[in-house]
């Protein structure tokens, strides 16, 4: 991500704004923006878009970089952060950047200062990082988008994070007071103390655990949880009161996870006053004890609330019913459709029912049919027909081609001319036989095995594998980065083209 050098923004002109700006612009609906759209953008009255773009690559606000289709441009962590300070600062907002105060995850917090000499904090997000990506199963920042730019999602988490802390601070919970936001920045007020993690020794140990008990209580019966209430998201201010901060993760008391995440705060905390302070209350809030006071959760659309509750509210606020009424209405619903799907099972059983009492009558008929068949001609079971078919046939044609059933030589011809009178003997009851059995079916099967040697299927393997190896070390480009490499390659490329095409050229 690199450090923000904000010496460079001294130094900038419009004109450095202004591309960056068209960058900015062009990158909604592109990975990498071409130069010339980037110049048909800005329109600067005197040209020169490519000398400024070449200016800012130096400064690391811009990078050049090969795509499988084109080359283009991006904007930087750093170019961003620079369009949102000089935003914040033509809105009068901040006049002065110092110290870097904090670092965390997913953000960077600076002191800074605003016309009147008045110390502000600056949070910054930094979404991409490589200890905190896995943004899909973290956060709903997505939504229905299977790509995102991290400058777009940083965007997204800033807008989130003001939209709940400015709902905090107009409901008097002890969190900083939200100032403005441009882009990934967030102005803020500057606390005057220190995170709950640098504090060893407090006056009264019983009092904080009930002061951020019920805190965590309050947001709940508000309709939000807040996902990672720990000692690093708390400070204590100078006359030891909790301040809450870092708000991207909450999430709505309707979340799928909702239970999970209260639970998780709680457990937080009473681990820390254990281990830090060597205290241990048996009292502690559930998640079933909370009781909906606000709909803070429509207000900022916190992750967990969806459409369908917001259409409930809304019904219910204009027929003046309350929360109880929608419990009962949803548990109404679900015993309805309980009794359908009973009933409906019921119906399905019933009908099966009849079809295998029916299945079992024409299967009992079959076998009266074949009895009366068997009987008639004085045979065994219907299996052991079907045997003795087959092996009446078999033992025929073995005698006609010379040979015995089982495959043992023949001796003599006398044997033979005995089997041949034999067999002609029976061949004259098995026609009688398979007439009664035609019915019945001899399944046979047989198996087969590979009969090339492991050590050619090895062999096999190794020289497919050495292939693609070879393959995909062809396919493998070389990361080249500047314009001059860019260059060469289109002149290569016509050249090749020239050549395929000499009778056209001449």
């Amino acid at each position: 991500m690199g450090k923000l050098n904000v010496a460079v923004l001294r130094y900038l002109t419009k004109e450095d704004f202004r591309v960056l700006t068209a960058v900015e612009m062009g990158m909604k609906n592109h990975e990498l923006v071409p130069g010339a759209l980037v110049a048909c953008i800005a329109n600067l009255r005197h040209g020169g878009v490519h000398k400024v773009m070449k200016d800012l690559c130096k400064h690391r606000l811009l990078t050049y970089e090969r795509g499988k289709h084109y080359d283009g441009f991006r904007l930087t962590n750093s170019g961003y952060d620079f369009l949102s300070l000089k935003t914040l600062t033509l809105r009068g907002v901040i006049s002065s950047f110092g110290n870097q105060i904090g670092t965390g995850k997913e953000s960077n917090v600076y002191v800074v200062g605003n016309e009147d000499g008045k110390q502000l904090c600056l949070k910054i997000h930094r979404l991409g990082r490589i200890c905190f990506r896995n943004l899909k199963e973290k956060r709903d920042y997505h939504q229905h988008r299977n790509f995102a730019s991290w400058l777009y999602l940083s965007r997204i988490s800033a807008t989130k994070e003001f939209a709940y802390m400015k709902a905090l601070h107009d409901r008097g919970f002890p969190v900083p007071k939200p100032i403005d936001f441009c882009r990934n920045c967030i102005i803020m007020e500057l606390i005057d103390g220190l995170p709950l993690t640098q504090i060893h020794e407090v006056d009264d140990v019983e009092g904080l655990y009930d002061d951020l008990m019920n805190l965590i209580v309050r947001l709940g019966n508000s309709g939000v949880i807040h996902g990672d209430f720990n000692e690093f998201n708390i400070m204590l201010s100078n006359d030891l009161k909790p301040v809450i901060i870092d708000f991207p993760q909450m999430v709505s008391t309707s979340h799928a996870e909702a239970e999970r995440y209260f639970n998780r705060d709680v457990t937080c905390i009473r681990n820390f006053f254990k281990k830090r302070f060597g205290y241990e209350s048996s009292l502690y809030p559930t998640f079933k004890d909370l009781e909906r006071e606000d709909n803070m959760d429509k207000e900022v659309s916190a992750s967990g609330f969806t459409c369908q509750m917001d259409e409930l509210l809304t019904r219910l606020a204009s027929c003046g019913g309350g929360l109880e009424d929608m419990e009962s209405e949803g548990e109404e619903e679900e015993f309805s459709d309980d009794d359908s799907d009973e009933e409906a099972d019921s119906e399905e059983e019933e009908s099966s029912e009849e079809s295998e009492e029916e299945d079992e009558g024409n299967e009992f008929s079959d076998e009266q049919e074949v009895s009366k068949k068997m009987k008639e001609l004085e045979l065994p079971a219907s299996t052991d027909v079907g045997l003795q078919c087959s092996l009446d046939s078999d033992q025929s044609d073995s005698c006609k081609n010379g040979k015995h059933l089982r495959g043992s030589p023949v001796e003599n011809s006398s044997d033979c001319k005995k089997d041949t009178d034999e067999a002609s003997a029976v061949n004259e009851d098995s026609c009688s036989k398979e007439k009664a059995c035609s019915h019945v079916f001899s399944l046979r099967s047989t198996s087969t095995c590979a009969t090339i040697a492991p050590e050619v299927i090895s062999n096999r393997v190794k020289k497919s594998l050495e292939k693609r190896e070879k393959a995909a070390a062809r396919r493998r480009k070389i990361v080249v980065k500047g314009e001059a490499s860019a260059t060469t390659r289109h002149r290569r490329e016509n050249t090749a083209t020239i050549k395929e095409s000499e009778g056209i050229w001449g």
